[in-house]
């Protein structure tokens, strides 16, 4: 059975070819450091928690301050818990948003870790 043809190292400016994205070079500064979504508590037991919460708040939350009706697909965080568990299930920190809403969120109010003093 024939291989796949090499393509270049995705990496700019790297004329390097490699069966994956990136060449040995340049794997490791590409490399997501993050922990998969089951490891930071996103598992079964939010899904039913997910689904009970939307079944409760059907209608996005920002939608509805605009004055429309738009069903909400997820769960927001409104304080990002950021890997802590008692602010994770706490349901007071939780609100239904369409995935618009929350993508636009998640960009401008959660992107960056904020530091108190």
């Amino acid at each position: 059975m024939p291989r796949k043809p090499m393509k270049p190292c995705r990496h700019p400016g790297c004329p390097k070819l490699t069966d994956g994205m990136y060449c040995t070079d340049h794997a490791k500064l590409h490399a997501s450091d993050r922990a998969s979504a089951s490891v930071r508590g996103y598992d079964g037991r939010w899904e039913k928690a997910r689904k009970r919460f939307l079944k409760a708040h059907p209608l996005c939350v920002k939608c509805m301050e605009q004055g429309r009706l738009v069903k909400a697909t997820v769960v927001d965080h409104i304080i990002p818990h950021r890997g802590d568990a008692k602010l994770f299930w706490d349901e007071s920190n939780w609100q239904s948003l369409c995935k618009s809403c929350h993508d636009h969120k998640t960009m401008t109010e959660d992107r960056y870790q904020e530091f108190h003093y």
